[in-house]
């Protein structure tokens, strides 16, 4: 089967643009073409419009979308199906926020290996757009981050969230925290916006950064003050060296289980959500 055909229509019939396209996808411009003629050729019909303004789908290509999204992610699945580690009744693929990888996998995982004994587990700690573009296509089974991105052909629901709370090296109150010598988090960019909010004279920190883990290398390395995800705050304070902000306020990050909208009601994925939110509560 030629999955790139319909790699290339996908990704098409989201930019509108045949530049972008060969960019995304590391083409060039003349094989998305060709690859769109192969596909209009193969199914009979034309599926976009050519002009000056841009690329739109014709009918026939709006109608065509859906298909194609569902034929890409079964084949996917399928090539899956058929790698199986021996001894296995199924493979399971799973992405997890990176931010939360270090400290809950472990306790995730133990709860998932006795619930689904029969299964094998490959594990991919990644970022919330990547792993919504690794569900669409087949390539996971199930996620659990913190941004969902809507998609007609993807099912989310909130398991819980996780807490983040301000560490220092030298401040024990938010009035001896400074701008100059904070590290920024944004996990996600509902927390970011929640920190900027809450915390706004501290959005002007010229140092910003994505994962808990980075916050405690860079104030382990600089000093200074930051947030952190609370199980981190605890051992942190614990080993000496940190201490709670006590007045900073606390934020808290929503989580969400992530699947394709197919398997929203199978029980194995049923299994895997309800294992998280009871992690979380």
């Amino acid at each position: 089967m030629q999955i790139d055909l319909l790699d290339t229509f996908l990704d098409l019939a989201e930019t509108r643009s045949f530049h972008r396209t060969s960019d995304r996808l590391g083409i060039t411009q003349s094989t998305v073409s060709a690859r769109v003629s192969a596909l209009e050729q193969a199914v009979g019909s034309r599926l976009f419009d050519r002009s000056r303004a841009g690329t739109d789908l014709t009918p026939e290509g709006k109608r065509f979308e859906p298909h194609a999204r569902a034929l890409r992610h079964e084949w996917n699945e399928a090539r899956r199906r058929i790698q199986i580690p021996q001894g296995a009744a199924h493979l399971v693929r799973l992405g997890i926020q990176n931010d939360l990888a270090a400290l809950y996998l472990g306790d995730w995982m133990a709860g998932f290996r006795q619930a689904l004994p029969e299964a094998a587990f490959y594990i991919e700690p990644d970022y919330s757009n990547q792993m919504c573009a690794d569900l669409l296509t087949g390539i996971l089974d199930f996620a659990v981050m913190f941004s969902p991105k809507p998609h007609p052909d993807l099912h989310f629901e909130s398991v819980g969230d996780v807490a983040y709370r301000m560490v220092s090296t030298e401040a024990g109150r938010m009035e001896e925290v400074t701008a100059a010598r904070f590290v920024f988090a944004h996990f996600s960019p509902a927390f970011e916006e929640m920190h900027r909010q809450l915390t706004p004279g501290l959005a002007g920190a010229t140092v910003s950064v994505g994962q808990s883990g980075s916050v405690v290398s860079l104030l382990t390395a600089m000093g200074g003050s930051g947030y952190v995800l609370a199980k981190t705050s605890d051992q942190l304070v614990a080993a000496g060296g940190f201490r709670l902000v006590a007045d900073a306020p606390v934020l808290r990050q929503p989580v969400f289980a992530a699947l394709h909208i197919r398997h929203r009601i199978a029980p194995l994925h049923r299994r895997l959500a309800q294992l998280v939110a009871r992690h979380l509560a």
